[in-house]
């Protein structure tokens, strides 16, 4: 029998080509995304497997409850949760407009919370399961100019990590997908594209395939990128004064 993930952001970036791959090995899918035009769009790309779209904005507060009340509706067992939508904004914390970073939050941090507390207990009683948080390499370092964006990946990756040695005794695994500057709408979305961090940005379909494999491999913590990797090993021993002034210098103009 078919194995289930649900991917949420699913109609595009890193989602889309997370779909691909799990559409590749033959998973059902419950995709969750806001446009649902897209979502019925990549639906009938993948008509050779099972896919369930649901309509949501996972940034309204009560959506991600709704979402698991529909799965639930339809007697799916979900087997992999991808937590991937997410959304960053560019500039000064306080001159940015406060609503849309609440929902940011509410995004990045609230409905991944909340879609993790819903799905794990059947994970638990069936002591089989795989989640798959993407965070960024943004969690290693405070971020001057994106500031609550920074923060919000901060609290993914320890909260993930934190899971990990609360499942030790279950065979579910839990891993974190830090990616640096990735080839997505992100970019536009967040007003980046133009800085030194999007100056070597990986392909999506890239970032995705490490992070399909870092999870069907168990792995606790991937960053994707050598140059990543550097930066957020170097991030560990900074100051965090120093770590900031980095982070403020590679978010600004090429």
């Amino acid at each position: 029998m078919a194995k289930t993930a649900l991917i949420t952001g699913a109609t595009s970036g890193l989602g889309l080509e997370f779909v691909k791959l799990f559409a590749k090995d033959g998973f059902n899918l419950v995709l969750v995304a806001r446009n649902e035009q897209k979502l019925m769009e990549v639906k009938e790309a993948f008509n050779h497997i099972e896919v369930t779209i649901i309509s949501k904005d996972l940034s309204v507060p009560g959506a991600a409850r709704e979402v698991y009340d529909e799965i639930g509706k339809r007697n799916i067992s979900i087997d992999v949760l991808v937590n991937n939508a997410g959304f960053g904004l560019m500039g000064n914390f306080d001159e940015l407009d406060l609503q849309k970073q609440i929902n940011m939050i509410q995004l990045n941090i609230t409905a991944l919370t909340e879609l993790t507390c819903y799905f794990l207990p059947a994970m638990k009683e069936r002591n089989s399961g795989r989640i798959l948080n993407v965070a960024s390499t943004a969690a290693f370092q405070p971020g001057p100019l994106m500031a609550v964006y920074y923060a919000t990946k901060a609290y993914v990756l320890s909260f993930s990590e934190a899971l990990v040695e609360e499942l030790s005794d279950y065979a579910i695994t839990v891993t974190t997908l830090c990616p640096g500057a990735t080839k997505t709408n992100f970019g536009s979305v967040a007003s980046v594209e133009g800085t030194k961090m999007f100056s070597r940005s990986m392909p999506a379909d890239v970032v995705a395939k490490l992070g399909y494999e870092g999870l069907m491999s168990g792995k606790r913590v991937l960053i994707t990128g050598g140059i990543n990797k550097i930066g957020a090993l170097s991030a560990k021993f900074l100051p965090r004064s120093v770590a900031a002034k980095v982070a403020k210098y590679v978010a600004g103009e090429k």
